[in-house]
Protein backbone atom coordinates (compact mmCIF):
# COMPACT_ATOMS: atom_id res chain seq x y z
CA UNK A 1 0.00 0.00 0.00
CA UNK A 2 1.39 3.40 -0.97
CA UNK A 3 1.48 6.08 1.68
CA UNK A 4 0.96 9.68 0.68
CA UNK A 5 4.22 11.54 0.28
CA UNK A 6 4.86 13.75 3.28
CA UNK A 7 5.30 17.33 2.10
CA UNK A 8 8.31 19.44 2.98
CA UNK A 9 8.20 21.61 6.07
CA UNK A 10 7.23 24.70 4.08
CA UNK A 11 7.89 27.74 6.25
CA UNK A 12 9.67 25.50 8.73
CA UNK A 13 13.15 24.94 7.38
CA UNK A 14 15.87 23.05 9.19
CA UNK A 15 18.54 23.38 6.49
CA UNK A 16 18.64 26.15 3.89
CA UNK A 17 21.31 26.04 1.20
CA UNK A 18 21.22 29.17 -0.96
CA UNK A 19 23.17 29.92 -4.13
CA UNK A 20 26.27 27.89 -3.26
CA UNK A 21 28.97 27.33 -5.87
CA UNK A 22 32.36 25.67 -5.64
CA UNK A 23 35.03 24.92 -8.23
CA UNK A 24 37.95 22.49 -8.19
CA UNK A 25 40.75 23.23 -10.67
CA UNK A 26 38.35 25.08 -12.93
CA UNK A 27 35.60 22.43 -12.73
CA UNK A 28 32.38 23.76 -11.19
CA UNK A 29 31.28 20.91 -8.94
CA UNK A 30 28.40 22.93 -7.46
CA UNK A 31 26.77 25.68 -9.51
CA UNK A 32 24.38 28.09 -7.75
CA UNK A 33 22.72 25.27 -5.81
CA UNK A 34 19.76 25.98 -3.55
CA UNK A 35 18.23 23.25 -1.39
CA UNK A 36 15.88 23.30 1.61
CA UNK A 37 14.76 20.53 3.94
CA UNK A 38 12.26 20.60 6.79
CA UNK A 39 12.74 19.35 10.37
CA UNK A 40 11.03 15.99 9.80
CA UNK A 41 11.36 15.20 6.13
CA UNK A 42 12.67 12.31 4.07
CA UNK A 43 14.35 13.42 0.85
CA UNK A 44 16.10 11.40 -1.85
CA UNK A 45 18.86 13.00 -3.93
CA UNK A 46 19.68 11.37 -7.27
CA UNK A 47 21.70 12.25 -10.35
CA UNK A 48 24.50 11.03 -12.60
CA UNK A 49 28.09 10.65 -11.42
CA UNK A 50 29.67 14.07 -11.10
CA UNK A 51 26.32 15.77 -10.48
CA UNK A 52 27.54 17.23 -7.16
CA UNK A 53 25.82 14.91 -4.68
CA UNK A 54 28.92 14.14 -2.61
CA UNK A 55 30.19 17.73 -2.78
CA UNK A 56 26.81 18.94 -1.54
CA UNK A 57 27.15 16.70 1.54
CA UNK A 58 30.77 17.79 1.99
CA UNK A 59 29.67 21.42 2.11
CA UNK A 60 26.84 20.82 4.59
CA UNK A 61 29.16 18.90 6.94
CA UNK A 62 32.00 21.44 6.71
CA UNK A 63 34.46 19.28 4.79
CA UNK A 64 34.40 21.62 1.79
CA UNK A 65 33.98 25.42 1.78
CA UNK A 66 31.97 26.90 -1.12
CA UNK A 67 33.25 29.84 -3.13
CA UNK A 68 29.95 31.65 -2.64
CA UNK A 69 26.48 31.23 -1.17
CA UNK A 70 25.14 30.47 2.31
CA UNK A 71 24.23 27.42 4.39
CA UNK A 72 21.87 28.22 7.27
CA UNK A 73 20.81 25.85 10.05
CA UNK A 74 17.92 25.72 12.48
CA UNK A 75 15.51 28.29 13.87
CA UNK A 76 18.35 30.69 14.65
CA UNK A 77 19.70 30.47 11.06
CA UNK A 78 23.20 29.53 12.21
CA UNK A 79 25.74 30.05 9.43
CA UNK A 80 27.34 26.61 9.01
CA UNK A 81 30.12 28.08 6.87
CA UNK A 82 31.59 29.64 10.02
CA UNK A 83 31.81 26.28 11.82
CA UNK A 84 34.28 23.42 11.52
CA UNK A 85 33.31 19.78 10.98
CA UNK A 86 33.30 18.90 14.69
CA UNK A 87 31.04 21.81 15.66
CA UNK A 88 28.66 21.03 12.79
CA UNK A 89 28.39 17.45 14.03
CA UNK A 90 27.74 18.64 17.59
CA UNK A 91 24.85 20.91 16.60
CA UNK A 92 23.02 17.99 15.04
CA UNK A 93 24.20 17.02 11.54
CA UNK A 94 25.26 13.39 11.12
CA UNK A 95 26.63 11.71 8.00
CA UNK A 96 26.81 8.05 7.06
CA UNK A 97 29.20 7.22 4.23
CA UNK A 98 28.57 4.45 1.70
CA UNK A 99 31.17 2.13 3.25
CA UNK A 100 30.42 1.36 6.91
CA UNK A 101 33.03 2.63 9.37
CA UNK A 102 32.42 0.69 12.55
CA UNK A 103 34.97 -0.61 15.07
CA UNK A 104 35.02 -4.25 13.99
CA UNK A 105 36.95 -5.58 17.00
CA UNK A 106 34.39 -4.07 19.39
CA UNK A 107 30.92 -5.41 20.12
CA UNK A 108 27.75 -3.74 18.89
CA UNK A 109 27.17 -2.54 22.46
CA UNK A 110 30.65 -1.02 22.66
CA UNK A 111 30.29 0.73 19.30
CA UNK A 112 27.00 2.31 20.34
CA UNK A 113 28.29 3.17 23.81
CA UNK A 114 31.32 4.98 22.36
CA UNK A 115 29.03 6.98 20.07
CA UNK A 116 26.69 8.26 22.81
CA UNK A 117 26.52 12.02 23.02
CA UNK A 118 28.57 13.10 26.03
CA UNK A 119 31.24 15.49 27.25
CA UNK A 120 34.31 14.49 25.19
CA UNK A 121 36.94 16.56 26.99
CA UNK A 122 40.04 14.51 27.91
CA UNK A 123 39.32 14.49 31.65
CA UNK A 124 35.64 13.67 31.16
CA UNK A 125 36.49 10.76 28.86
CA UNK A 126 39.03 9.32 31.31
CA UNK A 127 36.53 9.36 34.16
CA UNK A 128 33.43 8.34 32.22
CA UNK A 129 31.55 5.18 33.15
CA UNK A 130 28.37 3.92 31.55
CA UNK A 131 25.31 4.33 33.75
CA UNK A 132 21.90 2.68 33.66
CA UNK A 133 20.56 5.45 31.43
CA UNK A 134 23.42 4.90 28.96
CA UNK A 135 22.82 1.16 28.81
CA UNK A 136 19.09 1.71 28.35
CA UNK A 137 19.75 4.18 25.54
CA UNK A 138 22.06 1.72 23.76
CA UNK A 139 19.41 -1.00 23.98
CA UNK A 140 16.79 1.42 22.66
CA UNK A 141 18.93 2.40 19.67
CA UNK A 142 19.82 -1.21 18.91
CA UNK A 143 16.14 -2.12 18.86
CA UNK A 144 15.37 0.83 16.61
CA UNK A 145 17.94 -0.21 13.98
CA UNK A 146 17.13 -3.92 14.16
CA UNK A 147 20.16 -5.07 16.15
CA UNK A 148 18.61 -5.80 19.56
CA UNK A 149 19.69 -9.46 19.33
CA UNK A 150 23.22 -8.59 18.14
CA UNK A 151 24.46 -6.47 21.05
CA UNK A 152 27.10 -8.96 22.33
CA UNK A 153 28.51 -9.75 18.87
CA UNK A 154 31.74 -8.32 17.50
CA UNK A 155 30.85 -5.81 14.81
CA UNK A 156 33.20 -7.49 12.35
CA UNK A 157 30.95 -10.57 12.45
CA UNK A 158 27.89 -8.66 11.23
CA UNK A 159 26.57 -8.81 7.67
CA UNK A 160 27.12 -5.81 5.40
CA UNK A 161 23.56 -4.64 5.97
CA UNK A 162 23.84 -5.00 9.74
CA UNK A 163 27.03 -2.91 9.71
CA UNK A 164 25.12 -0.21 7.84
CA UNK A 165 22.39 -0.28 10.50
CA UNK A 166 24.99 -0.14 13.26
CA UNK A 167 26.54 2.94 11.72
CA UNK A 168 23.11 4.56 11.50
CA UNK A 169 22.65 3.62 15.17
CA UNK A 170 25.97 5.27 16.02
CA UNK A 171 24.72 8.44 14.34
CA UNK A 172 21.47 8.25 16.33
CA UNK A 173 23.52 7.95 19.54
CA UNK A 174 24.81 11.46 18.83
CA UNK A 175 21.23 12.79 18.76
CA UNK A 176 21.30 14.38 15.29
CA UNK A 177 18.51 16.46 13.81
CA UNK A 178 19.63 15.77 10.23
CA UNK A 179 21.05 12.51 8.86
CA UNK A 180 22.87 12.48 5.51
CA UNK A 181 22.92 8.89 4.27
CA UNK A 182 25.02 7.89 1.25
CA UNK A 183 23.81 4.92 -0.85
CA UNK A 184 22.46 2.83 2.03
CA UNK A 185 21.11 0.07 -0.25
CA UNK A 186 24.42 -0.71 -1.97
CA UNK A 187 25.50 -4.33 -1.45
CA UNK A 188 22.44 -5.31 0.58
CA UNK A 189 20.25 -8.37 0.21
CA UNK A 190 16.59 -7.84 -0.70
CA UNK A 191 15.50 -8.44 2.89
CA UNK A 192 18.11 -5.97 4.19
CA UNK A 193 16.99 -3.37 1.64
CA UNK A 194 13.38 -3.70 2.76
CA UNK A 195 14.39 -3.33 6.40
CA UNK A 196 16.55 -0.31 5.55
CA UNK A 197 13.61 1.33 3.75
CA UNK A 198 11.42 0.86 6.83
CA UNK A 199 14.19 2.20 9.09
CA UNK A 200 14.73 5.40 7.08
CA UNK A 201 11.00 6.07 6.83
CA UNK A 202 10.71 5.58 10.59
CA UNK A 203 13.66 7.89 11.31
CA UNK A 204 12.06 10.67 9.26
CA UNK A 205 9.21 10.84 11.78
CA UNK A 206 11.58 12.55 14.22
CA UNK A 207 14.54 13.64 12.07
CA UNK A 208 15.33 15.13 8.70
CA UNK A 209 16.84 12.41 6.49
CA UNK A 210 18.57 13.01 3.15
CA UNK A 211 19.35 9.85 1.19
CA UNK A 212 21.75 9.90 -1.77
CA UNK A 213 20.98 6.84 -3.88
CA UNK A 214 21.37 5.44 -7.42
CA UNK A 215 18.93 2.57 -7.07
CA UNK A 216 15.60 3.81 -8.47
CA UNK A 217 13.60 0.91 -7.02
CA UNK A 218 14.95 1.70 -3.56
CA UNK A 219 14.06 5.39 -4.04
CA UNK A 220 10.56 4.40 -5.13
CA UNK A 221 10.10 2.40 -1.92
CA UNK A 222 11.07 5.45 0.13
CA UNK A 223 8.05 7.23 -1.42
CA UNK A 224 9.39 10.71 -0.72
CA UNK A 225 10.24 13.94 -2.47
CA UNK A 226 13.14 13.54 -4.90
CA UNK A 227 15.74 16.13 -5.89
CA UNK A 228 17.67 15.51 -9.13
CA UNK A 229 21.10 17.12 -9.38
CA UNK A 230 22.94 17.72 -12.65
CA UNK A 231 26.17 19.65 -13.13
CA UNK A 232 25.96 20.96 -9.57
CA UNK A 233 22.42 22.38 -9.82
CA UNK A 234 18.88 21.20 -9.16
CA UNK A 235 17.52 19.86 -12.45
CA UNK A 236 14.12 18.68 -11.21
CA UNK A 237 12.26 18.15 -7.97
CA UNK A 238 9.07 16.36 -6.93
CA UNK A 239 7.76 12.81 -6.65
CA UNK A 240 9.76 10.06 -8.34
CA UNK A 241 7.08 9.69 -11.02
CA UNK A 242 7.25 13.44 -11.67
CA UNK A 243 11.02 13.68 -12.03
CA UNK A 244 11.40 10.47 -14.05
CA UNK A 245 8.87 11.79 -16.57
CA UNK A 246 10.93 14.98 -17.05
CA UNK A 247 12.57 14.93 -20.49
CA UNK A 248 15.70 16.62 -19.14
CA UNK A 249 16.11 13.97 -16.43
CA UNK A 250 15.63 11.19 -18.99
CA UNK A 251 18.24 12.75 -21.25
CA UNK A 252 20.99 13.37 -18.70
CA UNK A 253 20.43 10.52 -16.26
CA UNK A 254 17.85 7.83 -16.91
CA UNK A 255 18.67 7.44 -20.59
CA UNK A 256 22.26 6.43 -19.85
Amino acid sequence: MNVAIKPGAGAQTLLEVSGISVSFDGFKAINNLSFNIGPTELRAVIGPNGAGKTTFMDIVTGKTRPDEGSVLWGESSTNLLRLNEAKIARIGIGRKFQKPTVFEDQTVTENLMMALKANRSPFAVLGWKAGDADRARVEEIAAQVGLADQLPRKSGELSHGQKQWLEIGMLLAQEPKLLLVDEPAAGMTLAEREQTTALLVDLARDHAVVVVEHDMEFVRRLNCKVTVLHEGSVLAEGSLDHVTADKRVIEVYLGR
